[in-house]
């Protein structure tokens, strides 16, 4: 089943890539998760910060894409991350991207070296006018790099119309989110990008999606049926353990620790090994807390 661009939407869980004891890339484990993902309610899949594609080579990234549009095929949409310090490589692994069956491409600025704003448009254009898939263009500046400015955003959409989607992290969220969808007159298509943590108020300033990760995939499904239905009574009740659940990954790596951690809790994955180095963020009280939180999390989603 191939996704057309413009409909993309829903929830699109972020997967989490399991290594085995050799740290080789798990495609047991792997294709494990994918049948969890689409069992508990993801619209679709993405290849992205949270999968520890920057600490993959070359190789291995063009492996994981290609692996991930076949296991997701015929099941929901695929969104593979591209990014990369040169336009260049980024087109490189647009192409691969597409070749392997994506329905869309997204991509970072390059973190090492700040651009400027005809510098950036330079390079998301490169990456859009490279391949017929839609671009997403993600400001990943919570964790890497510098916030995308409005305009920029903006002048993208002018130049690549619908073909072009959004995913912005840069705080404040609700109000930068108002702000590309007036400056594109309505027409931006937002993606929330905060694990959850800002959906319902995302939702109601237009989004038509999130892209969290995938360990609670199934609350994050059901917040956003209920947000759907118009049932904002059940959406804030899953979504105050799911802030509380969020709120603790504070940086990167703390994301991938928790995620990893729980979805083994979960029996979904058989490690939470981690590609390292691996900054200390997590201990073992943190995980206790992540836990209750989950907890609480199914209670709230089961509740109805």
């Amino acid at each position: 089943m191939k996704v057309a661009g413009n409909s993309i939407s829903g929830v699109l869980a972020v997967f989490q890539t399991p290594f085995d004891d050799a740290d080789r890339i798990d495609r047991a484990a792997l294709e494990n998760q994918f049948d969890w993902l689409f069992g508990n309610g993801a619209d679709g899949v993405v290849f992205a910060m949270v999968s520890e594609v920057l600490r993959m080579s070359s190789e291995e990234r063009a492996d994981v894409a290609a692996l991930t549009c076949k296991l997701a095929a015929g099941r929901g949409a695929t969104v593979i991350s591209v990014g990369a310090e040169s336009a260049a490589v980024a087109i490189r692994y647009a192409k691969q991207a597409q070749d392997a069956g994506a329905d869309a491409v997204m991509a970072t600025p390059p973190a090492l070296f700040p651009a400027g704003g005809d510098e950036l448009l330079r390079y998301f254009l490169g990456i859009g006018e490279a391949v017929d898939v839609p671009l997403i263009v993600q400001d990943a500046s919570g964790y890497v790099g510098m916030s995308l400015s409005i305009d920029l955003q903006a002048r993208l959409h002018a130049e690549l119309g619908d073909r072009v989607m959004f995913k912005p992290e840069a705080p404040p969220i609700g109000p930068r989110l108002t702000k590309l969808r007036d400056a594109t007159g309505g027409r931006a298509r937002v993606f929330e990008g905060t694990g959850g943590l800002h959906l319902i108020d995302s939702y109601r300033r237009g989004a038509v999606g999130t892209m969290p990760a995938g360990d609670v995939v199934w609350a994050l499904s059901a917040l956003w049926r209920a947000l759907r239905a118009d049932d904002y009574d059940r959406a804030y009740r899953i979504g105050g353990p799911l802030a509380q659940l969020v709120s603790l990954q504070t940086s990167l790596d703390s994301f991938v620790a928790i995620e990893k951690h729980l979805l083994v809790r979960q029996g979904v994955l058989p490690s939470a090994a981690m590609r390292g180095p691996v900054s200390d963020v997590i201990d073992a009280q943190m995980y206790q807390e992540a836990e209750r939180l989950m907890s609480l999390l199914r209670a709230a989603v089961d509740g109805g």
